[in-house]
């Protein structure tokens, strides 16, 4: 139906009820909302009015649980094309090693062109809910189950493994803007572009909303713990992504993330309020970039609120999509990476000499603004490569020009990449022809190294007398953290992944408190067949990714650094705003939005605090007199080897002259270097006590006023602020008048718009009128 890998991502350029109070309120059950609160992983948005069962899900410090030999993540992308039917070698359900994996990603469901979620027209050549495999010992398909293919065995296995989640991934980098049809033909029906974002660069808010409400359907019919989105990409930097998608998306560029985040909040909101129905909490992750390029494009990540984790697509970070030969998945910068180099990147003073197409680059991208265990980081089970390299060491950081470009790519200049028996899971193009790439599967790579021509070539069009030209000599980098193969005589450089590289990503993992591990995808993964002398397909990899957790400690689970966060918190609102586009997107200077959402009015030189991402140097500041400056660096000097913290600590202060009422707002330029998610870890001083900010949604946290404890009020006032509501009061209605930013618990009553109001739990800022009937505020008639 496709091209043998359909691959991801083929053209980078390079204890207190704190839900509660926080993001809406308690719901009639309060002990049992409680409960759940307990378990929310720190950071992670709550639906307002909505019981969440975390505790179905997550322990009482926010930890997933995942069996007791399972202490991080081991999440493997299982892909439906790889059925056997096409005569190449098959890896099904029953080839997953589901002893030594916590999660599986189904890859690739898509957007439809009715916006729903779907794997296409169900019916006997269905991969995903339609294919059977006779005589395959494992794969039989449950008979109960009312759907056949993949899906059922996904079921069927999950009986035996019920510690093991699975997820179905919408999107991917053929899928994203468009889907496969039943003639294997791809339909560019716009898919997340125009599902999520109009042609004006707003936010489609129906199509999100028709794809939430089907994707909820989805994995309730299917089984599933929850949804992954793949979307290659919301990004503002033009040509990004597919090309064949450049038409539909760089015309929206403006509204991507925008619709972005849209998306994610809503399906937040669906999957938490079916989640409350059905008593379980329904996952909802992302693959997100690596790579600064794409991520600059993205303004500060600021979704990640509203995910249980984010698996980072820390690979195809070098490529044939250019000519700067390097590794596809480096663990570490070295300080010679090409590409970088030729940007001028070691030489900037603004940059730091950071590099930032490396792993640890991109993972403390995400610490800025994420628990270490909400961060998975990702292993490609593939090679990239090219052919003809001139220069470097071995190949490394050497160049490799092509003459010309395959068809379709969108690229004027490229990379020259491996071909052939080097690029055995290649894609095709539109006719039909090699998309050079250098992509294998590591159990080919291992045959290669070992001089082996496996008995499944013929499969992949070759003829059964191939012999190998030169000899793949492994090389490795201990700075980097990858290795290579090196063939001399044809002069093709292989980034791939073994043993070694993966123990010490492995020890990363376990070393920084991170959640785990992601792989696209498991049918790479290799296991030595002695009785023919080749290698195969197995779980090397996986398995030891297994034995390297399984003892681990628990992962990190707060957002927070050494220093802890206030427990008490005031609804003092940042955002950051106004970004520029794409390539102008540098230096990168938003706005900081502040708005104090209290009852009590902040004077000048009131001090605020936050911590942003060492994937940025320490150089921040502003260009709006609020004084910012860095007050404790996280790391400094280039990055070779690894980033040393992960954050850097900002001091601003609204300026003397200027106060800021209730209600009010102040905004600042902000500026900085590389692309950070969003700062967080937010304090204010106000009259000599430090605040946490409401926004960073930490565990433990309870939010009041400033001065007033721990506790919100148990009564609204009784009389309206001395500054003027930012809604008029209702009318001649006799009750107090309902007041934005206000505190009110369950049972207030309000006057709004000529109506009585009744609260029933306790809110902030959701006004009357506008939270549906089954929300916050009830109609008690005109008044």
């Amino acid at each position: 139906m496709l091209s043998p890998t359909r691959t991801r991502g083929m053209l980078l350029a390079s204890g207190a009820a704190i839900a509660g109070l926080l993001v809406g309120g308690l719901s009639a059950g309060v002990s049992h909302a409680a409960d759940h609160e307990a378990c929310r992983p720190d950071g992670l948005y709550k639906t307002p009015g909505v019981d969440v069962p975390y505790c179905s899900v997550y322990d009482t410090a926010g930890r997933e649980k995942m069996g007791a030999d399972h202490q991080r993540r081991v999440i493997g992308y299982f892909t439906g094309w790889r059925t056997g039917k096409n005569g190449q070698p098959a890896y099904l359900v029953n080839n997953i090693p589901w002893d030594k994996v916590t999660h599986i990603n189904y890859a690739f469901a898509h957007v439809g062109s009715d916006n729903k979620i779907s794997v296409g027209a169900d019916g006997a050549t269905n991969e995903a809910t339609g294919m059977t495999w006779p005589g395959v010992a494992g794969a039989e398909m449950d008979p109960a189950l009312p759907y056949k293919g993949h899906f059922n065995l996904l079921t069927k296995f999950k009986k035996q493994h019920p510690d093991v989640k699975t997820l179905v991934s919408v999107g991917g980098w053929a899928e994203t803007g468009g889907y496969f049809g039943a003639d294997g033909k791809r339909v560019g029906s716009g898919g997340f572009y125009t599902m999520a974002t109009n042609a004006d660069g707003s936010v489609n808010q129906a199509g999100i909303d028709t794809f939430a409400e089907s994707a909820v359907a989805f994995v309730k019919k299917y089984g599933f713990n929850g949804v992954d989105i793949d979307y290659e990409y919301p990004t503002s930097m033009k040509d990004a992504g597919n090309p064949l998608d450049w038409p539909t998306a760089n015309a929206r560029r403006a509204g991507l993330v925008k619709g972005y985040d849209a998306l994610l909040k809503t399906l937040r909101q669906k999957l938490d309020t079916a989640g409350a129905a059905d008593g379980k909490h329904y996952m909802l992750t992302v693959a997100a970039p690596s790579s600064g390029y794409l991520l600059r494009g993205m303004e500060t990540f600021q979704m990640q609120q509203y995910l249980d984790y984010v698996n980072i697509m820390s690979y195809d970070l070098h490529g044939a999509w250019n000519e700067y030969v390097g590794p596809n998945a480096s663990l570490f910068d070295d300080g010679k990476d090409g590409e970088l180099a030729a940007a001028g990147v070691y030489g900037s003073q603004q940059y730091g000499g950071l590099g930032y197409l490396n792993t640890d680059w991109a993972y403390h991208y995400f610490r800025g603004s994420m628990p270490a265990g909400r961060i998975n980081i990702g292993l490609p089970y593939y090679t990239r490569g090219h052919k003809n390299v001139q220069g470097g060491t071995d190949g490394l950081w050497g160049k490799a020009a092509a003459t010309s470009c395959p068809a379709g790519s969108g690229l004027a200049k490229c990379g020259d990449g491996a071909v052939g028996i080097d690029n055995l899971w290649h894609d095709k193009d539109d006719n039909g022809n090699e998309s050079p790439a250098g992509s294998n599967p590591m159990w080919h790579a291992k045959n290669l190294e070992k001089g082996i021509v496996g008995d499944y070539v013929g499969q992949y069009g070759f003829p059964a007398n191939t012999t190998l030209t030169g000899t793949y000599a492994r090389k490795y980098d201990s700075t980097l953290v990858a290795p290579w193969l090196w063939n001399a005589q044809k002069k093709v450089f292989l980034s791939t992944e073994d043993e070694q590289s993966v123990a010490a990503k492995a020890d990363y993992v376990v070393d920084r408190g991170i959640g785990g591990t992601m792989v696209w995808e498991m049918a790479g993964d290799y296991g030595w067949n002695a009785a023919k002398g080749q290698y195969e397909m197995g779980s090397t990899l996986t398995s030891l990714m297994y034995d390297k957790f399984k003892a681990a400690s628990p992962y990190g689970a707060k957002k927070a650094g050494a220093t802890a966060l206030p427990t008490r918190a005031v609804d003092i609102r940042t955002e950051f705003t106004e970004f520029k586009l794409g390539d102008s997107n540098y230096p990168i200077t938003p706005k900081i939005k502040i708005t104090n959402n209290t009852g009590t009015a902040l004077p000048g030189g009131t001090e605020f605090q936050f911590d942003y991402a060492t994937s940025a140097p320490d150089n921040a500041s502003d260009q709006s007199g609020f004084g910012t400056k860095v007050i404790s660096s996280g790391h400094t000097g280039n990055n070779v080897g690894g980033l040393k913290g992960d954050f850097h600590r900002v001091s601003l202060k609204l300026p003397a002259w200027q106060s800021l009422a209730p209600g009010a707002s102040v905004d600042l330029a902000f500026n900085y270097y590389l692309p950070v998610s969003t700062p967080s870890n937010w304090t204010v001083n106000i009259s000599g006590t430090t605040y946490a900010l409401a926004g960073d949604l930490a565990r433990g946290t309870t939010v009041g006023e400033p001065g007033g404890g721990s506790t919100p009020p148990t009564t609204p006032p009784t009389t309206p602020p001395t500054t003027p509501p930012t809604t008029p009061p209702g009318g001649t209605c006799t009750n107090p008048a309902y007041v934005a930013g206000q505190i009110y618990t369950g049972g207030s009553v309000v006057s709004h718009k000529g109506h009585n109001w009744k609260a029933q739990w306790w809110t902030q800022n959701e006004e009357p009128g506008t939270t549906g009937e089954w929300g916050v505020w009830k109609d008690q008639g005109a008044c």
